[in-house]
């Protein structure tokens, strides 16, 4: 199993507090957790390993940590190539940190911890993903005054290119093309929709079965990190969820444009 050889992995390498921190960091980062959140984090965990004098600094692409202490100065960097969305893990490594904080584990023993974090996968299975999309598709429908006729329609479109929107991120390693396949997805199943009768008002089909794809949680990020002076990742993070939003009114506007 993999957490045996895990185990003895971490009973030969002495791992260093910078490889702690900058592993809570990444796991952080990739989960969509804000700069100043991924910064505090990891100061917390320095300091209370006894060392005062770290220097930080986040971006949505990069970790860049600096341990200072009375003998020697060392920096390091970690790429950031993938991120995502999993508030549980940020949940687990903000509990673990306050843990570290009041001494219940030792470096080597939080390093294993942080291993498990960043190795586990998320906690929701891709058809219960699929589930909660479609659900949520039909209640904006509601939501923004559209009829409870198209209700079941909404559900299942927004479902479906959710499952697709899975499917081709998966397949596809090219960040804004699966947003802009699934809204033209979208887009063409709500007019067949709605011209074979089953569906009533186009534009509220679409809007319900878009949301799943809106990047809420970057724009509040972003806005977060500006505000707490974060320029450099909050112009960031609004860039991509702009281009986001971009890649999604793209799709729905060309199919729309053809038919």
């Amino acid at each position: 199993m993999w957490w045996v050889r895990l185990n003895k992995l971490i009973k030969r390498k002495k791992y260093t507090i910078d490889e702690v921190c900058i592993l809570a960091g990444q796991i952080m980062l990739e989960s969509g957790a804000e700069t100043y959140r991924v910064e505090d984090t990891m100061s917390r965990i320095a300091k209370s390993y006894g060392v005062e004098c770290v220097e930080s600094y986040v971006t949505p692409t990069a970790i860049v940590f600096t341990v200072d202490d009375d003998l020697i100065t060392n920096t390091k960097m970690k790429r950031i190539n993938k991120r995502g969305t999993d508030l549980n893990k940020i949940a687990v490594v903000n509990h673990l940190s306050r843990e570290i904080s009041e001494g219940k584990w030792s470096l080597q023993e939080a390093y294993k911890k942080l291993i498990e974090v960043h190795r586990s996968t998320f906690v929701y299975s891709v058809w219960l993903q699929i589930l909660a999309a479609a659900i949520v598709s039909g209640c904006f429908v509601i939501m923004f005054q559209g009829k409870w006729f198209d209700f079941l329609p909404t559900v299942v479109t927004g479902g479906f290119a959710y499952f697709c929107f899975l499917i081709i991120d998966r397949i596809v390693q090219v960040r804004f093309f699966s947003e802009f396949i699934t809204a033209a997805i979208i887009g063409l199943i709500s007019h067949l929709l709605v011209y074979y009768g089953f569906g009533m008002e186009i534009d509220k089909i679409i809007i319900g079965s878009v949301m799943p794809l809106v990047p809420g949680l970057l724009i509040t990020n972003a806005i977060r990190d500006l505000i707490s002076g974060h320029l450099v990742s909050g112009l960031a993070k609004g860039a991509e969820a702009l281009l986001t939003a971009m890649a999604i009114g793209s799709g729905i506007a060309i199919i729309i444009g053809l038919i």
